[in-house]
């Protein structure tokens, strides 16, 4: 959590000894974060979205409908990279079936 208040994106508020305290809306902000992060995005783009979430299912505001646009390049972006890895898997199947074959 002290990484995420590190990276801007959570703001607990301070007891009088200076300790951090967190309350429900903390709690709701770091699902949210979470929520962004397994998405895939980074915390400079989550700090972005942050203020535009009116939910945990990541709903945006009307008003940041122009984010929708930064999805959709990291939407592509992680299709990308998934034929990359498909791609590298298939070659690696067919290595592997090759010394199997050989081996007998």
């Amino acid at each position: 959590m002290r990484y995420y208040e590190e990276q801007g994106l959570l703001e607990p508020s301070r007891l009088a000894n200076g300790y951090r305290s967190y309350g429900e809306h903390d709690v709701e902000q770091v699902r949210r974060i979470r929520f962004l992060l397994a998405a895939g995005i980074n915390t400079e783009m989550a700090r972005e979205v942050l203020p535009c979430m009116v939910d945990d299912e990541g709903f945006l505001v009307p008003a940041c409908a122009d984010l929708v646009a930064e999805f959709e390049r990291e939407e592509t972006r992680i299709a990308d990279r998934i034929a990359e890895l498909e791609s590298a898997r298939t070659a690696l199947a067919g290595i592997i079936a090759a010394a199997h074959t050989a081996h007998r």
